[in-house]
């Protein structure tokens, strides 16, 4: 009898380490698991925070850099300084408006380069390159380069812009842009342009 009971006590301790040791193992196992959890969707909300940081119209001035012609493509750029505000980054292409003297807004066919088969080539080697992540703080500046054909084809339409509104994002403030002489873009107002660099 008393070897009975030692076996049947021997197999009640064996069952309770056992019982023991698979709960913990099972806590040790959740607690990493939610740790590592924890720690990935931290680092998914920082990125989404800062890549949502855009440049706003209102905060830069812009200058209208004269260009060049050839076989009646014109060619310029416009460059676009930070005033104010905080840091933000541009990535792609501005959304351009033609204006004429009235203020009225006229007609645009905006073609973005590169990328379409249009066989254009701006005289800076950024112009012609993928749209890049810009970061700008006060002080700094971006530029894009733009061209248009003056001569008129056919029943196509010139239109005659004396101010280019540029909107880093569609909805958002412009800037207003000047030109030292008004831009004359034929074919409907087809402009090309490059992405910002």
């Amino acid at each position: 009898m008393s070897r009975g009971l030692k076996a049947v006590a021997i197999f009640i301790a064996f069952a309770a380490i056992y019982t023991l040791s698979r709960h913990a193992i099972s806590s040790t196992t959740t607690t990493t698991t939610s740790s590592t959890t924890s720690s990935t969707t931290t680092s998914l909300a920082t990125t989404t925070t800062t890549s949502k940081t855009t440049c706003l119209g209102s905060d830069f001035s812009g200058a209208f850099n004269q260009g060049q012609g050839a076989a009646g493509t014109i060619y310029a750029s416009i460059t676009l300084t930070k005033n104010s505000g905080a840091p933000c980054t541009v990535d792609g292409w501005p959304q351009l408006t033609l204006q004429d003297k009235t203020g009225g807004v006229l007609a645009l066919n905006e073609v973005r380069l590169p990328g379409t088969s249009q066989g254009i080539q701006f005289s800076q080697t950024q112009a012609n390159q993928p749209p890049t992540l810009l970061h700008l703080q006060q002080g700094s500046s971006t530029t894009f380069a733009l061209g248009y054909n003056d001569v008129q084809v056919g029943n196509t339409s010139c239109v005659n812009a004396v101010t280019i509104s540029v909107q880093f994002q569609a909805g958002a403030s412009a800037v207003a842009v000047t030109p030292s002489y008004p831009i004359q873009p034929c074919d409907n107002g087809r402009v090309w342009v490059s992405p910002f660099f």
